[in-house]
């Protein structure tokens, strides 16, 4: 049976989710305290975290970004905040998906089984190391080096460079982009995903240097040399 932490101040939503993913051989843990259940982590094995976001004490954006830091589970947020900042951010610091409420418990679980399974794929795969230079990739430790200095990327920022350097000067449409990397959405609006590469972009574009380009009509390519 699957193990999931949630952390929840809707005790009565929380009731009915427990219960429906419990007839579903999904076990939830719920703490409607923040810092309890961040606590919980670090004593209990737990397949996955579900996290609300508006929480009493402590903003569940904060407890994403904390977690995704310093643990290695998937979050999946649940909150009834839609506005695109908060989907981004969530992405950006580490959140494996982002579903808003109110939603039916069945696609709940598809989505938790979702992401489990893009987790588990991710952890049995072969890692490598490639250098295209200037940029070195290290999959092993999920590290990008630029003129050999270790760029300080977000999970979100991170895939989407991997999948860059693996199809250099190729353009790669949004939906390709969204569908690689794990922490985005499959489902995720071109807003959020050029938000994303605009930031990584400012991370890795420094003295007028260009590597990311716009494809007009199609998406976005990394280009290091010219065609």
């Amino acid at each position: 049976m699957l193990e999931v932490l949630m952390i929840e101040d809707d005790l009565e939503l929380a009731t009915i989710l427990s219960e429906y993913l419990k007839a579903h051989d999904i076990n939830v843990t719920n703490y409607d305290e923040p810092y309890t259940g961040m606590s919980a982590i670090n004593t209990r094995h737990f397949d996955l975290l579900l996290l609300d976001l508006t929480l009493p004490n402590l903003d569940g954006l904060e407890i994403c970004k904390k977690v995704a830091k310093e643990k290695h589970i998937p979050i999946i947020i649940s909150s009834a905040r839609h506005d695109i900042d908060d989907r981004v951010l969530g992405l950006e610091y580490g959140a494996d998906d982002y579903i808003p409420k109110p939603y039916d418990p069945k696609e709940l679980i598809a989505r938790i089984h979702s992401v489990l399974r893009r987790y588990n794929l991710a952890k049995n795969q072969d890692y490598t190391e490639i250098s295209i230079l200037p940029f070195r990739l290290d999959k092993g430790s999920r590290e990008i080096y630029l003129n050999n200095e270790l760029l300080e990327l977000t999970k979100a920022e991170y895939e989407i460079l991997c999948f860059m350097l693996e199809n250099v000067n190729q353009a790669l449409t949004r939906d390709a982009i969204a569908t690689y990397a794990d922490s985005i959405s499959p489902d995720s609006s071109n807003k959020s995903i050029d938000v994303i590469i605009g930031r990584l972009r400012s991370k890795i574009e420094k003295n007028g240097k260009k590597y990311i380009f716009s494809v007009r009509g199609i998406g976005y390519k990394l280009q290091l040399k010219d065609d």
